[in-house]
């Protein structure tokens, strides 16, 4: 009896140690599910810390990130109801000494404020290492440039290491492009092996290559670290989204006034005024899709299953749709029909962005003024 009692002792203290076992890895695999419930509603901040040539002047631009974006615009972007900011970075002002990594004091410490003026609001913030076309290009060849890519890397996520990881996310690289998919995700995985060694807290955002597109993403196998959210961008169609961009294409260079939903009769005076090429092509096509709310559900959901199957939490890092030569009826209707899709699909989303381009508010007599049409399409609003 004694020996039965000792044998039924010892197997139920294995079961219950490989219950508490996977109780404690399902909580560890867990981990990066709970941190992107802190990334349901956001906005980029751009055209401050990254795409200004000004941060590469004598002063590092220090006038305009002293006033381009203050501790008002943060309050702003929580009263409204978003709770994070994805905070784009040029890595090169930051970079001393591109073999090391070191850090120019004077210009992190410009960043350092901004982060905890951002926290400070309660707001999350995800740093966005947001690099100029010819930093990416040159980060992602193998040699020197990938090498300095993994130096900063190092250098930056120990600098941030002492930061909340509740508040405090990193994001690999926006929108790599250019290179094998495949090569992309090893280059990725060791900067993630580097920022956890030096950051072991903090969530890491990666995202595939192809522009962090769905196509990219789909490439993409999860990376053994469970503390991992996963991105895309979405800004499909282009020919509605980036109409009249001069920086993306001839196919939407020449096009305005196109309209969402698009339906071959809504665009066919449009098409007629175009002369044969790319733009007439394009939007014939894009009447041709009959591009609506379903077309973006359907979309969407090769995203979602991918993240389903492999049980990793996703993030839309960009959406939006530029303002210059959009209607603002349909540019809020696109906007709205993206939100709704993601959100029904529980992604949490940041759209593209504060007040560049894209803009969600618009500078009036040095008050940041909010576009009602864009607040209402995104569901957030002052209470």
């Amino acid at each position: 009896m004694v020996r039965v009692g000792f044998v039924r002792w010892i197997g139920s203290l294995m079961v219950g140690v490989m219950v508490c076992g996977a109780a404690g890895a399902r909580a560890q695999d867990e981990l990066g599910f709970a941190r992107a419930k802190h990334l349901r509603r956001g906005i980029n901040l751009s055209m401050w810390y990254a795409q200004d040539p000004d941060l590469y002047n004598a002063t590092g631009g220090a006038e305009k990130l002293a006033s381009y974006i203050t501790p008002a615009d943060f309050k702003l972007v929580h009263d409204l109801g978003f709770d994070h900011v994805r905070l784009s970075i040029d890595p090169v002002p930051l970079i001393a000494d591109k073999t090391t990594g070191a850090l120019r004091p004077e210009a992190i410490a410009r960043l350092d404020e901004t982060v905890k003026q951002i926290t400070a609001t309660g707001l999350v913030v995800v740093l966005d290492i947001h690099p100029e076309a010819a930093w990416v290009k040159t980060s992602e060849s193998p040699d020197a440039g990938t090498a300095e890519f993994f130096a900063f890397w190092k250098s930056f996520a120990a600098h941030f290491a002492g930061t909340d990881p509740e508040k405090v996310y990193f994001e690999v690289m926006n929108e790599p492009n250019g290179v094998d998919l495949y090569r992309w995700a090893g280059e990725q995985a060791k900067a993630v092996a580097i920022i956890r060694s030096q950051a072991p807290r903090h969530t890491i955002i990666v995202g595939g290559g192809n522009w962090d597109g769905i196509s990219g993403l789909e490439a993409l196998e999860p990376l053994r670290d469970n503390d991992i959210v996963y991105t895309f961008h979405d800004y499909n169609p282009m020919t509605f989204t980036h109409q009249g961009a001069t920086w993306a294409g001839d196919a939407v260079k020449p096009l305005h006034g196109v309209p969402y939903p698009s339906t071959p009769e809504n665009v066919a005076a449009l098409v007629a005024e175009l002369p044969d090429g790319a733009a007439k092509k394009d939007l014939a096509w894009y009447g041709q899709q009959r591009w609506n709310i379903t077309t973006m559900e359907k979309e969407i959901a090769v995203a979602v299953d991918w993240a389903k199957e492999r049980h990793v939490p996703l993030w839309c890092g960009e959406f939006g749709v530029f303002i210059d030569h959009s209607k603002p009826e349909d540019r809020d209707r696109w906007i709205a029909d993206m939100r709704k899709t993601l959100e029904k699909d529980g992604i949490g989303w940041s759209m593209w962005d504060y007040r560049g381009g894209f803009p969600l508010v618009k500078q009036e007599g040095g008050v940041s003024v909010v576009d009602d049409g864009v607040a209402k399409a995104l569901g957030v609003g002052k209470k």
